[in-house]
């Protein structure tokens, strides 16, 4: 399997969201779509086209990443958990998922994209 290209970026804050989404574009991925809510999130993997995601773990107003991470793994769609916390912050179903640490890097990224070919 190659490695992902067109990359969901599930993140509540919006200038992490548009970090996120250069560095997506320096190592020749493409964004396609931000969301910042699981309603917005749900919608864009109805729509389709989308390799792989990122999902901000804890999003705002006590919602949380998991029923998106639920969708995607229901549709063979791989993901990392962004997370400021430890991974045993991640639900136990998804704790062989990749995860990536908070302050994101642009070698944090590569790494945690690569991890999903």
């Amino acid at each position: 399997m190659t490695a992902p290209q067109n990359i969901l970026i599930v993140e509540d804050e919006p200038l992490i969201a548009m970090m996120l989404e250069d560095f997506l574009e320096i190592l020749d991925k493409v964004a396609v779509g931000s969301a910042d809510s699981v309603s917005a999130a749900m919608e864009l993997i109805q729509a389709g086209g989308i390799d792989a995601a990122i999902l901000d773990l804890n999003l705002r107003g006590g919602e949380t990443s998991l029923p998106i991470a639920d969708a995607l793994a229901a549709a063979n769609i791989p993901f990392v958990f962004a997370t400021g916390g430890s991974h045993d912050s991640v639900a136990e179903r998804f704790r062989d998922r990749p995860s990536l640490a908070k302050p994101f890097t642009m070698d944090g990224v590569a790494k945690a994209l690569d991890a999903l070919a």
